[in-house]
C-alpha cells in the first residue's frame, strides 16, 4: 500500500488488519444485525398485518434495534457474532495477506513504484476473490444465524450442518459465491478511494494520525457502499432463508434475487438497509483503518526488536567462534613450538 514500510512481511499487515478488522466489527456488531434484517425482510403492502418474514416488520433502523431487544433481549443484538467475527478475522487476513503479496508481485515485475488507479483496483479486486474462496462459507452461516427466528436459534456447527442438509450439500456453504466475487469491487474501491485520497491529501506522510486515518477509511467505504448496494442485498438473499412466499425454495443466482426484489417491492427495494449499512461501513472501516495503522506501528517495532535481538544473537555466535578458532589456533602454535624435532641417527 501507498507509503507503507516494507518492513513487515505479508503476514504480519494481514494479522494488522485482521485485528482492527475483528475490533470494529465487535463494536457495531448490532448495526450488522440489524442491516441483515432489512435487507431479507419482504417489504409489507399497504394495510397487512400479518407477518412476511420469520421476524416483525422493521420500519427504520431504531425500529428495528428497538423490536430486538423487546422480543429478544439485548442479547438479540448479538446475535451469531462469534462466528461474524470468526468471518471477519480470516476474511480480512487473507485479504490483507494476498494484498500485500500481489501488490508486491506486481510492483516487482511491473517495474514501478507506485500502481495507478485501475491497477490499484484490479489488485483490490484480485485480493478480495481469493479471500472470499476460502472465508465464504463463515459468511453463510453467520447470515443464517443472524435470521433465525427466537424460537429456532443454533449455534455454529448446528447452523453449519442445517445449510448442509437443507441446501445443496457442501457445496450449500459456498452459497452466494458468485455474488462474493462480483462484491470484491466493494473492496477493491475502498482501498483504491483510500489510496488515492491518502495520497493528495497526505502526500509523502508514511504513517497517519489516528483521526486521519478514521476519516479516510470512513469515506472510502461510503463510496463503495452506495456503489455496491444492490449486490450486498442480493448477497444476502442468498445467504439466507428464502422468504416464505417461496415456500422455502432457495433462490439459484443473485440475479434471480434481485429481479424478485424488483417485482416484489420496486428498484428502490435494492438499497434497503443502506442507511445501517453505511453507517456500519463509515464506522468499521474508520475503525478498521485507525487500529490497523497503530497495529502496523507496533509490529514494526516488534519486527526491529526482533531483528535485533536476532542480530545480537548471531554476533555472538559469530564472536565465539572467533574467539574459540583463536585459541584452538594458539593452542596449536604453542604445541608446535614445544615439539622436540627427530634426527636421524
Amino acid at each position: 500500500m501507498a507509503g507503507q514500510s516494507k518492513e513487515l512481511p505479508p503476514w504480519g499487515y494481514a494479522v494488522a488488519g485482521s485485528a482492527g478488522a475483528v475490533l470494529a466489527n465487535a463494536l457495531v456488531y448490532p448495526l450488522d444485525i440489524v442491516k441483515t434484517r432489512l435487507q431479507v425482510q419482504v417489504k409489507r403492502k399497504p394495510g397487512e398485518i400479518a407477518k412476511t418474514t420469520t421476524h416483525d416488520h422493521y420500519d427504520s433502523t431504531l425500529h428495528a434495534i428497538f423490536t430486538i431487544v423487546e422480543q429478544e433481549g439485548l442479547h438479540g443484538l448479538y446475535s451469531g457474532m462469534t462466528g461474524s467475527l470468526l468471518g471477519v478475522a480470516s476474511t480480512n487476513f487473507a485479504y490483507f495477506y494476498w494484498y500485500t503479496v500481489v501488490r508486491e508481485l506486481y510492483l516487482r515485475y511491473a517495474n514501478t513504484q507506485k500502481p495507478g488507479t485501475a491497477a490499484e483496483l484490479s489488485l483490490g479486486a484480485v485480493a478480495g476473490a481469493l479471500a472470499q474462496l476460502f472465508t465464504i462459507p463463515v459468511a453463510v452461516i453467520t447470515t443464517r444465524q443472524q435470521t433465525q427466528p427466537k424460537g429456532d436459534k443454533k449455534g455454529l456447527i448446528d447452523t453449519a450442518k442445517e445449510v448442509i442438509e437443507s441446501e445443496d450439500g457442501w457445496t450449500g456453504l459456498w452459497r452466494g459465491l458468485k455474488a462474493s466475487l462480483v462484491l470484491v469491487v466493494n473492496p477493491a474501491i475502498t482501498y483504491g478511494a483510500y489510496q488515492r485520497l491518502r495520497e493528495i491529501l497526505f502526500p509523502g506522510q508514511s504513517n497517519l494520525r489516528p483521526w486521519e486515518a478514521f476519516v479516510l477509511g470512513a469515506a472510502s467505504k461510503a463510496l463503495a457502499t452506495i456503489a455496491t448496494q444492490p449486490l450486498i442485498v442480493a448477497k444476502v438473499g442468498l445467504q439466507s432463508r428464502p422468504p416464505p412466499a417461496r415456500e422455502g425454495k432457495p433462490f439459484k443466482s443473485f440475479v434471480e434475487v434481485m429481479a424478485y426484489i424488483v417485482q416484489h417491492e420496486g428498484p428502490f427495494a435494492l438499497f434497503k438497509g443502506i442507511a445501517p449499512q453505511i453507517l456500519k461501513g463509515l464506522l468499521v472501516q474508520g475503525f478498521l483503518m485507525m487500529t490497523k495503522e497503530r497495529m502496523e506501528l507496533v509490529f514494526i517495532l516488534l519486527f526491529r526488536y526482533l531483528r535485533k535481538v536476532r542480530a545480537e544473537r548471531v554476533q555472538k555466535i559469530v564472536d565465539a567462534a572467533a574467539e574459540k578458532g583463536k585459541a584452538i589456533a594458539d593452542t596449536a602454535a604453542q604445541q608446535a613450538k614445544k615439539a622436540v624435532p627427530i634426527t636421524a641417527k
